[in-house]
């Protein structure tokens, strides 16, 4: 008796081939399960996507914002920019702030319509003001925020404007005139 496995035409030896196991079929019950448990995540992702898309807050330069003012306006934005030197201008009834900003030679008018400004929310002259804005875009064209942050000046910057002689150069100076009526 020969116990060589046989071979095919090439002289490869031939592997016998075991049938297939039989998949285990998943119960009725499980099936229902994992299609419900999938319409429940899907709810969830759709209820979060949703929810992050009308609370989103887009932050632009004002360079940007004014091209695109059509997509923004009414929208809530941040806008982002310098103070335009001499703009800043404080009402006292009823209490509000207006000034410019400004980003690569474009600017916009600011409403704050609030009596409270951070501290170091000054024009000085020779120092670059940077501020953040957010609130929404009018119609006309205006800026009407709700918050208003600047940013302060480098520690470089006050290192160099300290050595010439000033002691807190971003304290320095008026908060801004004040305005009666209507002004710009």
């Amino acid at each position: 008796m020969s116990h060589e496995r046989p071979q095919d035409d090439k002289g490869t030896m031939a592997v016998p081939l075991e049938p297939p196991t039989p998949m285990p079929r998943a119960s009725g019950k499980g099936a229902l399960l994992t299609v419900v448990l999938l319409g429940v995540a899907a709810a969830l992702s759709a209820l979060v996507l949703i929810g992050m898309s009308s609370s989103a807050v887009y932050s632009k330069p004002v360079d940007e914002l004014v091209k695109e003012r059509n997509k923004f306006a009414g929208r809530p934005v941040r806008v982002e920019g310098n103070l335009v030197h001499g703009s800043l201008e404080r009402r006292e009834q009823p209490c509000e702030y207006r000034f410019r900003i400004e980003k690569n030679g474009t600017s916009i008018p600011v409403s704050f319509p609030q009596c409270i400004v951070p501290d170091t929310f000054r024009d000085v002259p020779g120092m670059d003001v940077g501020v953040t804005a957010e609130g929404s875009l009018q119609k006309d064209g205006a800026f009407l925020a709700t918050s208003v942050l600047a940013k302060c000046p480098s520690k470089y910057e006050m290192r160099d404007r300290q050595q010439k002689g000033e002691s807190a150069p971003h304290t320095a100076g008026a908060i801004a005139p004040t305005y009666q009526g209507n002004a710009p």
